[in-house]
């Protein structure tokens, strides 16, 4: 036989038990079940699918995976309660997994758990926790990162000054050395004068006109 992944096990919505991922497809996907072995096909139109590995329970406390209240199913040595009896299986997670929010946890789905926790067991899949490396692998390389961008940002910040006052001094410099401006402005001013000065001398000249 060949050994199921627990993270291809998924529940489908109107069907019974627990089902194993063979393939999927755009308009639904290839299943087999894990109680007679029967392959079909599902279609997503009619059906959803939830991997076990992506549901969340409940807690007084964060939510956790139903991996972990496998995993303490399987420490605890308190057999399984029948799964029509209401009140046997509120108590047998009373027990097991205090920590449990009863007043967002059903009492149908409880039941679900004890039903898929016996299947799992029969067909001898090996329950696995999700484990978080992701978060892991990243803070060191975060790190490193944030700093070189300080010493990146720090260096423009120096350096800016810096070439702001040479170009102020450069042109300093060069307002002081091109100021023939105001002198170029004196000029109209004399050409007026002369202009002035000239003018009584053309009207002499029809003073020689004399009849004698």
């Amino acid at each position: 036989m060949i050994d199921m992944e627990y993270g291809k096990i998924i529940s489908v919505t109107g069907l019974g038990g627990l089902f194993e991922l063979l393939s999927s497809k755009a308009d639904g996907a290839i299943v087999r079940s894990l109680e007679d072995k029967s392959t079909r096909f599902v279609s997503s139109r009619v059906h959803n699918f939830s991997h076990l590995e992506s549901i969340e329970i409940f807690t007084v406390r964060d939510n956790v995976n139903l991996a972990d209240v496998f995993l303490a199913m399987q420490k605890d040595t308190t057999p399984l309660p029948g799964e029509k009896d209401n009140a046997a299986v509120k108590k047998y997670f009373e027990a097991v997994y205090p920590d449990m929010d009863f007043t967002r946890v059903y009492t149908s789905d409880m039941k679900k758990m004890v039903k898929w926790f016996g299947i799992l067991t029969a067909n001898n899949i090996e329950i696995k926790a999700p484990q978080p490396e992701e978060e892991q692998s990243t803070e060191p390389d975060e790190q490193p990162e944030a700093e070189a961008v300080k010493e990146i940002d720090a260096a423009p910040e120096k350096a800016a000054p810096k070439k702001t006052a040479k170009k102020k001094e450069e042109a300093g410099e060069e307002e002081t050395e091109v100021n023939p401006a105001p002198k170029k402005k004196a000029v109209p001013k004399k050409t007026e004068a002369s202009k002035e000065e000239a003018a009584p001398k053309k009207k002499a000249a029809p003073k020689k006109k004399t009849k004698e």
